[in-house]
């Protein structure tokens, strides 16, 4: 299962209206359902991937005789270039066409997953999760931008409901068809299904789609500032990976950190200096937006460290097959279809301070639950109640989190604030799931050894919960509630996001439709 967690978005806030005509759909069209299954089809593609890779990652290590590090990499190699590219790839949908890129990302996308279908080494798999990283970047953004650009303006909250709507399916069925397909054939239909589902996106795409872009170009592309985070992200992960495996003072590890902290560093100076930047720097003047940014560090963390390791425990400790493993977090799903929206709507009443500080406790308190699994493994008492907790948390969690990050942002700045805390919080899974295993012992083989994986993913998930602890405690010590003891506030002015996969949405969309992806 992939974490939940904020929105995608472009660089720029998304018009209202579109260079080419101005938006003029209306819900429940044969033209506005076509638009509408595009856009859900095209999101959905990149979503199950993230979502059932994790659980395939004990028969592809079995198959490849891969070691932790080769499927940390297999995990990391997508978040890597999808998390680098997105604000690009956003950027390039507002300038050059939203369907235009949103078409050559799902093609991207489907070439890469077929490679990974095909892959005949581990190394391979990695390359092509890279590319595969590469297509998400350029699709993802384009899903709720062409929404946004292409219904009319009362239409759209009916329009992005639905998508949510049809996301929570998604997230539903994602699990249970991974698990299905890698149990009753193989881990490399994960990937190949992508292919047909693929062809009807570009064919619904072109036929029915109108094109949409940016006003203005908004001025020379961020190619600099891009290649420098890839470059920064490409280097600390590897060296963090990589470092137990080849020592932590061989050459190799030591140039690959050293190359990405100085990359990072020419990133921020690239970013101060560059005449249209691609991150705004002084967005982070803004304590409460680079509060809630922190604490979305801190808690997605340990969410995507202990949820890395979770399928692989099940499968390999507890004798669950992958169909099993992949429904034991479905409850996480429902639980988040079904309170998301009303948390949302308790954050904007009292403010979002409390539920930030509360989810993450709760949530940590699910992680130690965890603890509990043994080699037996029973799911109503061991992992059920450990899933329901965690669960709640995030509830609680999620919506005012994201409500926050973007409300604390300048008005000019709602889209970037998005893709910033989406960012983040991608970031911190991709190190996370590179630094857990080797903080918890889970390195080399030890994953297709009960015992000791056990043991250390007892040591992963303590780590964990005491990481959301903290999370917890930085909300109460950094957030502020409005003025006045009003909530979050609502503005057409502004442009809010599901607080799952999904670029920023604009106005009365709010974090009431931060579904459960």
């Amino acid at each position: 299962m992939s974490v939940p967690r904020s929105g995608e978005g472009g660089a720029e806030a998304l018009p209202s209206g579109s260079a080419d005509a101005a938006p003029g759909l209306h819900f429940g069209t044969a033209r506005a359902r076509w638009v509408l299954v595009a856009a859900v089809l095209g999101s959905g593609i990149a979503f199950l991937d993230a979502t059932v890779v994790g659980i395939a990652l004990p028969a592809i290590g079995r198959e490849f005789s891969a070691g932790v590090d080769a499927l940390q990499w297999v995990s990391n190699a997508y978040t890597l270039t999808l998390a680098g590219l997105l604000l690009l790839g956003g950027t390039l949908g507002d300038r050059y066409g939203r369907r235009r890129v949103f078409v050559i990302g799902v093609i991207w996308f489907a070439a890469a997953s077929l490679l990974c279908g095909l892959a005949p080494s581990a190394l391979w798999l990695v390359v092509a999760r890279a590319l595969q990283g590469v297509g998400a970047a350029l699709l993802t953004p384009g899903s709720l931008a062409i929404l946004q650009a292409s219904f009319v303006p009362e239409d759209r909250s009916r329009a992005i409901g639905a998508w949510s709507g049809f996301g929570g399916v998604a997230g539903a069925i994602g699990p249970f068809l991974g698990g299905w397909l890698i149990g009753a054939a193989s881990w490399r239909l994960v990937f190949l299904i992508n292919l047909p589902l693929a062809v009807a996106v570009v064919l619904i795409a072109n036929r029915h789609v109108p094109e949409s872009r940016a006003p203005d170009d908004g001025g020379p592309l961020d190619v600099r500032g891009a290649v420098a985070i890839t470059l920064a992200l490409v280097g600390i992960t590897y060296g963090l990976t990589e470092g137990p495996v080849q020592g932590w003072g061989s050459a190799v590890v030591l140039l690959a950190l050293i190359g990405g902290v100085a990359c990072a560093v020419a990133f921020v100076l690239s970013e101060q200096w560059a005449a249209n930047p691609m991150l705004p720097l002084p967005i982070f003047r803004s304590v409460q937006f680079s509060a809630a940014n922190a604490v979305t560090f801190v808690v997605y963390a340990a969410l995507s460290g202990a949820l890395f390791l979770l399928p692989v425990v099940l499968q390999v400790a507890a004798g669950y097959t992958p169909l099993q493993s992949g429904l034991a977090l479905l409850p996480v799903t429902v639980i988040m279809l079904a309170l998301s929206a009303r948390s949302g709507a308790l954050a904007a009443r009292i403010g979002p301070r409390l539920q930030m500080s509360v989810g993450p406790l709760v949530i940590g308190a699910g992680l130690f639950l965890l603890v509990r699994i043994d080699a037996g493994g029973d799911y109503l008492t061991q992992v059920l109640p450990a899933v329901v907790v965690f669960g709640l948390g995030l509830a609680i969690n999620v919506a005012p989190l994201t409500s926050t990050a973007m409300n604390a942002a300048p008005a000019e700045h709602a889209g970037i604030a998005s893709a910033v805390n989406n960012d983040v919080a991608r970031i911190a899974g991709l190190l996370a799931v590179a630094v857990l295993p080797v903080v918890a012992g889970i390195t080399g083989d030890a994953y297709l050894h009960p015992d000791a994986l056990l043991s250390g993913f007892r040591e992963a998930v303590l780590i964990s919960g005491l990481l959301c602890l903290a999370g917890g405690l930085l909300a109460a010590l950094t957030i502020k509630n409005p003025i006045g003891g009003a909530g979050v506030p609502r503005s057409h002015d502004r442009e809010l996001h599901c607080a799952l996969d999904a670029p920023p949405l604009r106005g009365e969309h709010h974090a009431l439709h931060a579904g459960a992806r």
